[in-house]
């Protein structure tokens, strides 16, 4: 058992880090398997996302470029699949008038327009949001949980939503349990604890509705959901957890 759980906690990082966690060993476990430590390897690489942010801001540099540093950071950790993912998205979405060249377009390694205004606006109001929590304090607990909750919420979505691929990344994850997929929300959520009760709940409230239109949004689009959705989908749910935490928290505009 210690052993297969062992083998699901890399796998998982395998998946969402760039971090060296070693071979896994077979039989390897399923993608899905592993989805109950998909909130862990958010909480790794939002640690050295927060080691960033606090030395920027200690450096004096303000809240904006410590702000751009644990975002730019957080990409590096996880080798930007979010990203690239939100950016295949709204390329295959914006510019495929059929199902069928929908992804094809999300599956071809260019990006287009509507791909880089994607990431320009993600980036730009990710950092916005975060700058915005002027207490550093406040800024890593909302980093380290909103990291969590966003990929604790990812197994959810992926037991609603059946594979628009018959190959890819989205149908090997599709196997998820409906335990794994609580185990992970609830990790998520604990993650959010430090937060406070209220905002805790507020943003995972956020995290959720964000996950649900992104997740109809695929489902009318492709008929369900593939690797570049779950990717979007983590990225603007976890901006979402901002918006809400700002607007509970942060300074005036």
């Amino acid at each position: 058992m210690l052993s297969r759980r062992l083998a699901e906690f890399k796998l998982a990082f395998l998946l969402f880090t760039r971090f060296p966690v070693g071979r896994v060993a077979d039989p390897v476990p399923a993608m899905g398997a592993s989805s109950w430590a998909w909130p862990l390897a958010g909480l790794a690489v939002s640690v050295p996302a927060s080691l960033a942010y606090l030395l920027l801001y200690a450096a004096g540099l303000g809240a904006q470029v410590a702000a751009l540093g644990l975002v730019a950071v957080l990409a590096l950790c996880s080798g930007a699949m979010h990203e690239d993912g939100l950016a295949d998205m709204a390329d295959g979405f914006g510019g495929g008038h059929s199902t069928q060249r929908k992804l094809d377009i999300m599956r071809d390694s260019r990006i287009g327009s509507y791909g880089v205004l994607a990431l320009i606006f993600a980036v730009a109001i990710h950092v916005s949001l975060i700058a915005r929590l002027e207490d550093p304090a406040l800024v890593i607990s909302a980093a380290i949980g909103l990291s969590m909750a966003s990929r604790g919420c990812l197994p959810l979505w992926l037991r609603w939503m059946p594979p628009a691929r018959t190959d890819g990344l989205g149908r090997t994850v599709k196997s998820v349990s409906l335990g794994n997929a609580f185990v992970a929300a609830a990790i998520g959520f604990a993650g959010l604890a430090s937060v406070g009760f209220l905002p805790a709940i507020l943003a995972l409230c956020a995290v959720l509705a964000c996950g649900a239109c992104v997740s109809v949004l695929a489902l009318k689009q492709i008929g369900g959901q593939t690797g570049d959705v779950m990717g979007a989908l983590q990225k603007l749910s976890e901006i979402a957890g901002w918006a809400v935490l700002a607007a509970l928290t942060g300074v005036p505009l």
